[in-house]
């Protein structure tokens, strides 16, 4: 039994230290759910400020991947580095300096959050600004309080008066400074080491107060960090600070506003929302920004963002953030161009210094192009086509690799199509990755789109002599149909079809020696600017349904589940052979809208949206970067960007009655779905501005300056509405 002294800190529920009256969307957010994944990166209960530059998180231990099954946490981040605290006896190793911890004794929101270590009976909580976070620690009493910062990779710790700094070099060499001011005296100070490296314990004086810390974080100086602490955590206020975190997420919030709809439809809608608006981070500071060169450079009229997954982004995230604040699109836009002038070519997947090189495809030319032609223009367009045209001209298009051309890349611009292995042949391409492969039906596929993006904005800026070349190759896709089986194809350098080729189980190991993560099935519909030439290819609207509709229930062999999920784990959340876990499929059930059937768009949409749920594996597949959030924001609101570069949406079937948004420059739209329920997901008439709407989509300036969409909704498919030929979503416009 404790003595007196010895007693709990009262733990006070858990709850932000505000004062609170009413609910708001933000106290929708559940940050928890998705922290069990269903493949390689679960979710995490993060706090930050929309595009922020800091996000904060309990660091839970390294080889545990699904953070909501982490019973342990070993610190919270300093910029680099992370911090523990310590009631008590430091144990030797800092490696063992650990505490259990309990989800019913956690608060998670997307400014605030609150956790028991109940190892050492210490409260903590933690909220951030866009440079800086700002801790609070309940020690027990009469304990002594330890603070125990561990050096991290490359990590270096000093103390000056009552502050803990530091720095640390990060992948690319990057490097993050930080300034950890106390609120309390610090009486004592130790190194230790072990198992998991170096570390600087720092010792309190005894008190009943809470122990505070204001960290400063910069990616350009220590000086800096302090800049950035001492400004935007100007006092020891840590609610006011919380408080100022929770207004910047109520004023993103308002810009979605939905009506109806079930509780769990909105913790889903909300926290997907949050998570739509964790990157790309803006990581300028005093007007200054570190590039892709290492160097320090003048931010002037557009500030830096960088860190994107831009194969997974470009699908509806970006256009998703376009839609509510296009201004903060033009300054990412141009933070690319600057990426490519400092580094010599266009990023992939840019992080804080370098480009990751993840994935296939140059999708910046998607990103650029729809910004373009959604009538957002402020960013040199010019500089922006360059940079697109280097990298569809003179970079590799392997998948996870990056540099200048390879024999396979010249292949590509030869004949239109990269080369897949013909069956028994041996890899002899130096310059392909040993585990992902060729991938050579998909990069075909992916590359076509991206050359007819950077057709339509040759065309734009008066280029004839590109727009003919790249145009053309916008038809690439053409070149891996294969029409006797009806599946696109791998085909060996000799022109010849891969012989035996399944498009199910062809391929390997998540089928890398064709395709990127899915089978042929799911690729086979990956022709985005041209949905009217796939159809065609494909028989006609009739044959064209009918293939959609074999893939929605299309399954493994039932005796074989087991092995066809060990050969495709991206392939979460399916249904049949379609598969929603995974970003290719993301456009597919909008596709019946193209051949006459949008009654089926709406039920596959309303089939795929039930995969998403309000529990730990509630995200269906990799979150990737906001990305399969924003699939869901989208799709709930009921409109959804199939080709981003083309400016129209086509529409799917909406889960709330009305959803009003509100653009950052006070432009206001609305959708509204009238009488809509879980039964009632088919629409039976629209209006869009008070005109009858008899096509399942629409132009982006018919409702961007303010409007409306009125849909009917029933229980019945209405089989006759935007069924018409005329009424099909526009394809392959230049």
């Amino acid at each position: 039994m404790r003595s007196q002294s010895e007693q709990l800190v009262p733990f006070m529920g858990c709850r932000p230290p505000l004062d609170i009256t009413g609910r708001s969307p933000v106290d929708e957010v559940d940050p928890n759910i998705g922290g069990i994944g269903r493949l390689l990166k679960a979710t995490s209960p993060a706090v930050y400020l929309p595009y922020g530059m800091v996000s904060v998180a309990p660091v839970t231990p390294p080889h545990i991947t699904d953070r909501y099954l982490a019973d342990t946490i070993i610190g919270f981040p300093t910029g680099g580095t992370h911090v523990m605290p310590i009631s008590g006896d430091v144990p030797p190793d800092p490696s063992a300096a650990a505490s259990t911890y309990d989800h019913d004794l956690e608060t998670a929101t997307p400014y605030y959050y609150a956790v028991l270590l109940e190892s050492y009976d210490i409260q903590a909580e933690l909220t951030v600004s866009h440079r800086a976070v700002f801790y609070q620690f309940h020690f027990p009493p009469q304990r002594a309080a330890h603070l125990l910062w561990h050096h991290g990779r490359e990590g270096q710790i000093s103390l000056r008066g009552n502050c803990v700094e530091g720095e640390q070099t990060v992948r690319g060499g990057a490097k993050i400074w930080f300034s950890a001011e106390l609120s309390q005296p610090i009486s004592a100070t130790c190194g230790c080491s072990g198992s998991a490296g170096a570390a600087t314990c720092v010792t309190l004086a005894a008190t009943d107060k809470p122990v505070q810390l204001r960290v400063g974080v910069s990616h350009i100086s220590l000086q800096q960090a302090r800049i950035n602490r001492d400004r935007e955590l100007p006092n020891w206020d840590f609610a006011a600070a919380c408080r100022r975190t929770r207004d910047a997420w109520e004023r993103t919030f308002a810009q979605v506003q939905v009506t109806g709809g079930s509780a769990q439809q909105r913790r889903i809608f909300y926290t997907s929302l949050y998570r739509a608006h964790q990157r790309m981070n803006d990581i300028t500071e005093d007007g200054q920004y570190r590039g892709f060169d290492g160097q320090v450079h003048q931010a002037g009229d557009h500030p830096y963002y960088t860190n994107d997954w831009i194969w997974d982004t470009y699908r509806c995230m970006h256009p998703l953030q376009l839609l509510l604040d296009p201004q903060r699109q033009e300054h990412m836009i141009q933070s690319y161009v600057r990426m490519y002038e400092q580094s010599g070519w266009l990023p992939r997947f840019p992080g804080l210094c370098e480009d990751a090189a993840g994935m296939i495809g140059h999708h910046t030319a998607a990103l650029v192009a729809d910004t373009w032609f959604k009538g957002h223009r402020n960013f040199d367009i010019r500089k922006a086509y360059e940079g697109i045209r280097k990298n569809l001209m003179e970079a590799m298009r392997l998948p996870f690799k990056k540099g200048p051309a390879t024999s396979l890349d010249r292949f590509y611009l030869e004949h239109g199509y990269f080369p897949a292995l013909a069956r028994g042949e041996v890899e002899t391409v130096a310059e392909v990755h040993s585990f992902e492969r060729r991938q050579a039906v998909s990069v075909t596929l992916e590359a076509a789109y991206d050359d007819w993006c950077l057709a339509r904005l040759a065309r734009e800026l008066g280029n004839q002599a590109d727009f003919e070349i790249f145009s053309r190759r916008a038809l690439n896709y053409r070149n891996v149909f294969n029409p006797e089986i009806g599946f696109m194809a791998p085909r060996s350098a000799d022109g010849k079809w891969v012989e035996d080729y399944d498009p199910k189980y062809g391929g390997g190991q998540g089928a890398r020696d064709y395709f990127a993560e899915c089978n042929g099935w799911t690729y086979t519909w990956h022709v985005q600017h041209d949905v009217a030439g796939l159809i065609a290819l494909m028989g006609g609207r009739e044959k064209f349904v009918e293939k959609l509709d074999a893939l929605f229930v299309e399954q493994y062999d039932p005796k074989d589940k087991y092995h066809f999920l060990g050969q495709f784990p991206d392939c979460t959340a399916l249904i049949g052979q379609f598969c929603q876990g995974n970003e290719p499929s993301f456009h597919i059930p909008y596709l019946y809208c193209y051949a006459g059937a949008p009654w089926k768009t709406q039920k596959r949409v309303r089939q795929a949206m039930a995969t998403f749920h309000d529990g730990p594996e509630g995200v269906p597949g990799d979150e990737d970067g906001g990305a399969m959030s924003s699939w869901y924001v989208m799709s709930a609101i009921g409109i959804y960007p199939v080709c981003p570069g083309m400016p129209y949406y086509v529409i799917g079937s909406p889960i709330f009655e009305q959803t009003r948004i509100t653009r950052v420059d006070g432009k206001t739209f609305t959708i509204t779905a009238k009488d809509v329920s879980a039964a009632n997901k088919y629409i039976q008439s629209a209006t869009l501005n008070g005109k009858p709407l008899d096509r399942p989509w629409f132009w982006h300036e018919e409702l961007i300056d303010g409007g409306e969409l009125v849909l009917q909704m029933g229980p019945r498919p209405n089989k006759s509405w935007g069924s018409a030929p005329e009424a099909a979503p526009p394809s392959l416009m230049f």
